[in-house]
């Protein structure tokens, strides 16, 4: 799975004690260290994916003080390194407290190598694991930081991708916190315009005497305070793209320059005069109905009509099978690596909690939940109630039988796939099929996820 040289570092005084790690460790590219400092060196030179210390370190043998300084160290210097720490028979409490600090796992003296060998290559093993999960996600995330396998959700990259290089005019229509944002962030990125400006404004976040001079800039002495000429919103993103969100929220008088504009691409500042061509992507959002608000006439028809030449309809993240786990995996990396807590990994029930919960803030409330559960944790794992979550059972929607069979089935094969970060194997482990049976359920269902995880393991999908 892993290509990297599969480096162990063992961090022992007792040169007699090293020297049968070593042997019996052989199959590994081993380094070795006596003390902290040396281990430290060892640990910025060489990456180990694993590193076995001794808690009983000079300059104090006889107590774990080194010991635990070192593995704090190790942590901090390189926190996807799985620590295992060596201890006495007798001294099980000071390996409980540092597995609760960040250790991988524990041996106790005297071991036998067979014991030794097999924590040791565990601990590779879940290295190589995660490196995978960290190339997986990457390339999910490779589409201007999109992360889905939802197949609804794919449709929409799939939509920004034929239309990016076109100048139409998208509008992004969705609850709020489902990434609306992002994603016309992602238009811009695969367009031609992605080396110039990307300029957002929220229509609904500005008063309205104040709107109309940001968007289309004003002239000096335009109105008491307007010192010097000021660009507007649509002349700083020339040549780029001007995100409009919450369009729906643009009062009347606006929404008729805002139509010239579209019909002519130029703009008027403010105590001016002057027609100024403007070459700029418009992408808008809203989360409210805009045909509804033009039935209430509080929309023109004629600016709807103009603004929605390309509609991406984006689902809430109750409705995208499979994303709510795939995304807490992502944020919780994120922030692992933004607040420095090393590695950190969520437990099947945080994951259950996070799949059954219906998300009423979508995707920005997980992410900030997971954040907040990020910084609060003691330890390395996230359970349910860090999220502040009680898993809820949903009520089974009444079909037929055939219908709750096909239904059951595909959602266990997302969720499998989801939790095991794109992993077919292990997906068809936890699933207790083959894999030729679960590339077979993955076509039957027409599930596309498999796209957004090229590797050697999901390829076919």
């Amino acid at each position: 799975m892993s290509e990297k040289p599969r480096t162990l570092l063992i961090v022992e005084d007792d040169p007699a004690l090293q020297k049968q790690m070593r042997w019996a460790l052989d199959k590994y590219e081993v380094v070795t260290a006596e003390d902290r400092e040396s281990a430290l060196a060892q640990v910025r030179r060489h990456e180990p994916a694993v590193a076995t210390i001794d808690l009983g370190l000079p300059p104090h043998p006889d107590d774990s003080t080194e010991g635990f300084a070192l593995l704090n160290d190790i942590l901090r210097a390189a926190p996807n390194t799985k620590v295992i720490v060596v201890t006495g028979q007798g001294d099980r409490s000071n390996a409980v407290k540092a597995i609760a600090s960040g250790a991988y796992d524990f041996c106790v003296k005297p071991f036998e190598p067979d014991v030794l060998e097999l924590i040791v290559e565990r601990a590779f093993r879940l290295s190589d694991l995660q490196d995978e999960v960290r190339r997986l996600q990457s390339q999910v995330s490779g589409r201007g930081g999109l992360v889905t396998r939802d197949p609804s959700m794919l449709k929409v990259v799939q939509t920004i991708e034929k239309v990016a290089d076109t100048n139409a005019t998208v509008l992004l229509l969705g609850e709020s916190g489902t990434g609306k944002e992002l994603l016309a962030r992602a238009v811009h990125d695969a367009s031609e315009r992605a080396s110039q400006r990307f300029v957002a404004i929220n229509c609904a976040a500005i008063p309205e005497n104040l709107l109309e001079s940001e968007l289309f800039g004003y002239e000096r002495g335009a109105f008491t305070g307007a010192a010097k000429q000021t660009l507007g919103k649509f002349e700083y993103a020339h040549k780029g793209t001007l995100f409009l969100d919450e369009i729906g929220d643009l009062p009347g008088a606006l929404q008729a320059k805002m139509l010239r504009f579209l019909q002519n691409r130029v703009v008027e500042r403010l105590g001016g005069r002057e027609e100024i061509p403007v070459d700029v992507r418009i992408v808008c959002a809203t989360h409210q109905d805009l045909r509804s608000l033009i039935a209430q006439g509080r929309f023109r028809e004629d600016l709807f009509y103009r603004l929605s030449e390309i509609v991406l309809d984006v689902p809430p993240l109750r409705e995208r099978i499979g994303d709510a786990s795939l995304l807490a995996h992502h944020f919780v990396r994120r922030f692992a690596d933004e607040h420095k807590r090393g590695s950190v990994s969520l437990h099947p029930d945080a994951l259950d909690a996070i799949e059954k919960f219906p998300w009423p803030g979508n995707v920005r409330e997980l992410e900030n939940r997971t954040k907040r559960a990020v910084i609060m944790l003691e330890g390395n794992v996230l359970h349910a109630s860090d999220f502040g979550l009680d898993v809820v059972e949903a009520e089974p929607e009444l079909l037929n039988l055939r219908h709750v069979r096909d239904h059951a089935e595909k959602q266990a094969v997302v969720r499998a796939v989801s939790r095991a970060n794109g992993n077919v194997s292990k997906a068809a482990e936890m699933l207790g099929v083959s894999r030729p049976t679960l590339y077979d359920l993955i076509s039957r269902h027409e599930l596309k996820f498999a796209r957004a995880t090229t590797n050697g393991d999901t390829q076919e999908g």
